[in-house]
């Protein structure tokens, strides 16, 4: 589609347009929604620009909010969307790395487009026509798959710091390759200096898009080479040439391969896996120690677990994720190296369950095939025998959750009321009793009977505490 001179405009675009052209204005769709209109894509979300001024703007429709009015842009609430809408404007000077220190208006589109990042980007239809502009080449680039920026990267890169972020998270989603000069300009010092200077939450968002890609490995890779990873996570670096193969065939990359790929293999849509996958080794080089047997060395990484998410809950609360995303993850991480055999006891399998979390069990699963892919960059055979134990637990979970074993407190036939009914004082004490009766019913199920453990409540209580 990227030979298109026109594009078709949607029906409340063009009833948006009538609006403007009825006030003596033009407006065209601008941005990743031509872009992806061109990649014969579903869009979503629209940007317009426009020769009227922000107050025309807001004359001119009923529902009008000032999101970005000192720069140009506001957002015009209609047909229940939410259209961010900005001025045709030039801009000079970025001083903090993000906003330009000044705004001009400008005359045409073509010039509104000039200060836009990439040339993909930099396309626009008209609305009453849907005739394209693009005075870039943006199709053309579109076509081959190639992201290069309007005008001199470095200038383009120095003007926001987010930008080199943007072309890496870009390659990684469309697949496309970064241009010669623009990828060189990734890893211009001046240019580093400039991303690292952007807030961690502009950095983080960009990051949580990388990780939804088809492959997260490809943008991952390039935030590496380029310089841009270590700035944001600096716990990385020493995993790159850190050795994990030995005799035992168990990998075959280093531990900063092996977590990229872990990254691939891990759901798309589950974020907290796909980050989870990034972190779960991230402690290995802290770990790893080298022992001979029999004149083979056997490389071995006790506790690694435990150090990687000590490390990772360092890095996700430094990226301001909030403390429900950073715990959920951190406990993923800490509890990937579960091993289970068709010998373990019912009781064992609930309290598997008990200190994995019921919740938790699905994305620990699906970590562990995650793991196994970064392992030599393909997935665990179906029928294999890794495959087997984790179905067979996968069951073994099933049927406890069915038999409505108690898998938490809150499952006990008893709770605090009950024990204080029966003359056992609430706090410290109760706390401790309850956890022992907690104790006895993942043993034993059938004890999970409100007499039994009002008595057994009682006989503690007696004997340890009264």
């Amino acid at each position: 589609m990227t030979h298109l001179k026109s594009v078709n405009i949607p029906h409340d675009l063009s009833e948006i347009n009538a609006i403007f052209v009825a006030h003596g204005h033009k407006a065209y769709l601008v941005g990743g929604a031509i872009r992806d209109m061109l990649l014969g894509k579903a869009s979503h979300d629209w940007d317009l620009a426009t020769d009227a001024s922000p107050q025309q703007v807001m004359s001119i429709f009923h529902h009008v909010v000032p999101t970005g009015i000192a720069h140009g842009t506001v957002t015009i609430h209609i047909f229940g969307r939410e259209i961010e809408t900005t001025t045709f404007r030039t801009e000079q000077g970025y001083s903090d790395g993000r906003h330009p220190d000044s705004v001009t208006y400008a005359a045409t589109i073509e010039e509104d487009l000039s200060r836009r990042d990439f040339t993909m980007n930099a396309i626009a239809a008209e609305l009453s026509t849907g005739k394209l502009v693009d005075p870039f080449g943006g199709r053309e680039d579109i076509k081959k798959g190639i992201i290069r920026t309007v005008g001199n990267p470095l200038e383009r890169f120095g003007e926001d710091g987010l930008r080199p972020v943007r072309a890496v998270r870009f390659a990684g989603q469309l697949g496309f390759r970064i241009e010669e000069e623009t990828l060189k300009a990734l890893s211009h010092p001046a240019v580093l200096a400039k991303t690292g200077g952007i807030s961690v939450e502009r950095f983080r968002d960009e990051w949580c898009k990388i990780m939804q890609a088809p492959r997260p490995s490809e943008s991952l890779r390039l935030l590496e080479t380029t310089g841009i990873l270590s700035l944001f996570v600096p716990e990385f670096s020493v995993c790159r040439g850190c050795t994990q193969a030995d005799s035992r065939g168990f990998h075959e990359f280093d531990v900063a391969d092996h977590l990229f790929y872990a990254c691939d293999g891990a759901p798309a849509e589950n974020l907290a896996v796909r980050l989870a996958a990034f972190y779960h080794d991230i402690g290995k080089p802290e770990a790893r120690e080298g022992e001979n047997c029999n004149g083979a060395e056997i490389i071995r990484f006790h506790g690694h677990e435990s150090i990687s998410a000590r490390k990772a809950r360092e890095s996700l609360t430094r990226l301001k994720f909030s403390n429900e995303q950073t715990d959920k993850i951190v406990h993923l991480v800490k509890e990937h190296m579960f091993h289970y055999e068709s010998t373990w006891s019912d009781a064992a399998v609930r309290r598997f369950i008990i200190r994995v979390g019921i919740d938790n069990i699905e994305d620990l699963f699906a970590l562990r095939l995650a793991d196994i892919h970064g392992m030599h960059n393909v997935p665990l055979a179906a029928d294999s025998p890794t495959w087997r134990e984790l179905m067979e637990l996968q069951k073994r979970i099933q049927k406890a959750t069915e038999e409505k074993a108690a898998l938490s407190l809150k499952d006990l036939a008893v709770n605090g009321r009950d024990l204080q009914a029966a003359g056992i004082p609430a706090g410290k004490t109760m706390g401790a009793i309850l956890r022992e009766l907690f104790d006895c019913v993942t043993d034993s199920p059938a004890m999970n009977d409100r007499e039994k453990l009002l008595r057994l409540a009682g006989n503690i209580y007696r004997e340890k505490y009264s």
